[in-house]
């Protein structure tokens, strides 16, 4: 199977190439002061929270297309930081565009499914106080189609970005090279997201964990604050935890779709 084929391969690379991960590292470190904010300065932190998400959209599709190409070379052999910023440089306008494109789809149905609850809500108790159990089934049953519409359209172009920058197609093309990749290669895609799926809940344990070091307060537990040296080294492993992974899924999911491709 592709997927498993692919991580010996991802592993190598990442050794290899160490700059992988301290570049993506960066990353972790750019959420650190929101995370010690969270606590004496909520509001703060919120306000750097938003204005992380902003430049997010104009910083994200650049880094996007320069990690993808060069965890690419590093598959081959050695990688420099000029590769980074000669992909990145190359793909933006297509990568941005696509960007904004998937991030309007996915307000557009969170848009949806906010008037669907407030709609359903009202109904839900429109007859004297008492909840309708059949509107609540329906409630129920809309939620789940949306949900599984959401997910199996991520899950058939989630190798818009890979087209793009790896087989330079255009926009369209990108996604439409996506949706058949998946659809050809349904059973290696589905391992290859299983293996992702395991990583992604390590990283959001690791994340959680770091959340409630640095703000144990609300969780209205009685916790202790943490030291001084227990936040430093949440932090590190916060870091290292993202760098590494985040490094891994950049050569496995590149070395994934040149196998599929």
């Amino acid at each position: 199977m592709a997927a498993l084929k692919s991580l010996r391969p991802a592993v190598n690379a990442l050794v290899r190439n160490p700059i992988l991960a301290v570049l993506i590292g960066l990353f972790g470190v750019v959420q650190l002061p929101q995370f010690a904010l969270q606590s004496s300065r909520p509001l703060v932190a919120s306000i750097v929270s938003l204005g992380i998400s902003g430049a997010m959209i104009l910083v994200a599709p650049f880094f996007q297309g320069g990690i993808l190409g060069l965890a690419d070379e590093a598959l081959t052999g050695r990688t420099s930081f000029d590769r980074f910023v000669s992909s990145g440089k190359a793909n933006y306008v297509s990568l941005l565009v696509a960007y904004l494109a998937v991030f309007a789809v996915n307000l557009v149905i969170g848009f949806v499914a906010m008037v669907g609850v407030i709609f359903g809500g009202i109904g839900l108790f429109a007859g004297g106080g008492e909840p309708n159990l059949a509107v609540l089934g329906v409630l129920v049953v809309i939620g789940l189609l949306f949900a599984l519409a959401y997910l199996l359209v991520s899950f058939f172009i989630q190798f818009y970005a890979h087209a793009i920058v790896l087989s330079e197609t255009d926009l369209v093309e990108g996604f439409k090279r996506s949706v058949s990749l998946v659809r050809h290669n349904l059973v290696s895609v589905l391992g290859y997201t299983a293996i992702l799926l395991v990583g992604s809940v390590v990283l959001g344990g690791v994340s959680g964990v770091a959340s409630l070091l640095f703000t144990p307060q609300t969780t209205g537990l009685p916790l202790p604050d943490p030291s001084t040296a227990v936040l430093v080294v949440a932090a590190i492993v916060y870091v290292v935890s993202i760098a590494v992974l985040g490094g891994f899924y950049a050569t496995y999911s590149v070395a994934f779709y040149r196998s599929i491709e």
